[in-house]
Parts: structure tokens; C-alpha cells; sequence
């Protein structure tokens, strides 16, 4: 687990040069009380850390302070907890990706006549089951996160692949389109000069 992750609630290494709060320093404090208790700092030590957590100015500061300390259990089951969250929020975008994907093939279809088989059904399929084994891999007994981010991160390029052949087939069809006014916008201004050549010459006479 990254370090970013192991310091949850306003500690993180990509930001030290971050002002601490009040509530920062005391985090910092119950972990070095927690240390002690497990007999990995000694009480004069504690004492000198908890002077610096006090006196800290950056979050810097507070990570230096921990840095050669292990994670604590209540830390661990916090970060497990914001990542879970973290997971489940981003499992809600990619099934409202995946939806939207369904609204525009349900689209193709009806657009194509809505006869045969619903094919865009396959993609509601695909939705429940991300959402199942995602279900499973974040609360289930053996909960898996890796698994989990490792899916829906192949979900989410999946999605844009599918999101960006769907714009080329637009685009296509769009130039397709284009062209097609382009040719009857010149057979009409070929048709007019030609009534125009025989008014003149009927009239000419």
C-alpha cells in the first residue's frame, strides 16, 4: 500500500509544504502515544516527538515525525475504508459511462428500425456484472481492492475506446452527410444554369 494511502486525513507526502492543523497534530500525537504502547519509542523519546508534533508548522514537519513508524492498525482501517469509498465512487461513474453507452446503442437500434434481437442488452449485461464482482471484491469475505481498481480501470479504457469509436462513426457519418448536400447543392446550381441557358436562348431569338 502507497504511502499516500497509509496517511489518510491530511497528512500526504505529495503536499508537505501544506500548514497542519490542530487536528493534524493531534493525529499525529495519538499515533506516537500508540507507538509507545507497542514499545517501539521509549518515554523520553515520545516526549521529544510529541513537543515537535506540537510545535509543527507543515505537514512535512508531521511526516517527519513518523517517518521511520510503521502504520498503525487504526490507520490501516481508515485507509482501507477511504479506498473502499474511493473504489465505489468511481464504480458508480463507470456504470453511469456504461449506461450512457447503453443509451446510445438503444438509440442505433431503434434509429436502425428496432427489429431483431436487442442487442444493447449485452452492454446492461456488462454493467451488472461489474457491478456484482465489484460488489463482491470490496465487501465480500475475501475482499480484493486490487482486483476491484485493477477492473474498473480496464472498464474506464475500455469506455473510451468504445466512446471514441463512437465519435469517429459520428464524425464519418457527418462528412458522409456533408458531402451528400455538397453533390445536391451542385446538381441544383447545375440544373438552374441550365434552365437559365435555355430561357436565354428561347428568349434570344
Amino acid at each position: 500500500m502507497s504511502e499516500d494511502i497509509v496517511r489518510p486525513g491530511g497528512s500526504s507526502p505529495r503536499q508537505p509544504q501544506l500548514r497542519a492543523s490542530d487536528a493534524d497534530r493531534e493525529q499525529l500525537a495519538e499515533e506516537l502515544r500508540a507507538h509507545a504502547v507497542a514499545g517501539r519509542i521509549d518515554t523520553d523519546e515520545l516526549e521529544e516527538r510529541l513537543q515537535g508534533a506540537y510545535g509543527a508548522r507543515t505537514l512535512g514537519d508531521l511526516d517527519e515525525l513518523r517517518r521511520d513508524l510503521p502504520a498503525t492498525p487504526e490507520q490501516l482501517a481508515l485507509a482501507v475504508r477511504e479506498r473502499r469509498s474511493h473504489l465505489v465512487r468511481r464504480t458508480i461513474q463507470e456504470t453511469g459511462g456504461s449506461l450512457g453507452l447503453f443509451a446510445i446503442c438503444t438509440a442505433i437500434w431503434v434509429a436502425s428500425g428496432a427489429t431483431g434481437f436487442f442487442w444493447p442488452l449485452f452492454v446492461v449485461i456488462g454493467v451488472i456484472g461489474l457491478l456484482l464482482r465489484n460488489g463482491w471484491d470490496l465487501y465480500g469475505p475475501a475482499a480484493d481492492l486490487d482486483a476491484a481498481e485493477a477492473r474498473l480501470a480496464a472498464k474506464g479504457k475500455q469506455r473510451r475506446s468504445e466512446d471514441d469509436r463512437w465519435a469517429e462513426h459520428h464524425a464519418r457519418r457527418e462528412e458522409q452527410r456533408a458531402a451528400y448536400h455538397a453533390r445536391q447543392d451542385e446538381r441544383r446550381t447545375e440544373r438552374d444554369q441550365r434552365r437559365a441557358e435555355r430561357h436565354h436562348r428561347r428568349h434570344g431569338r
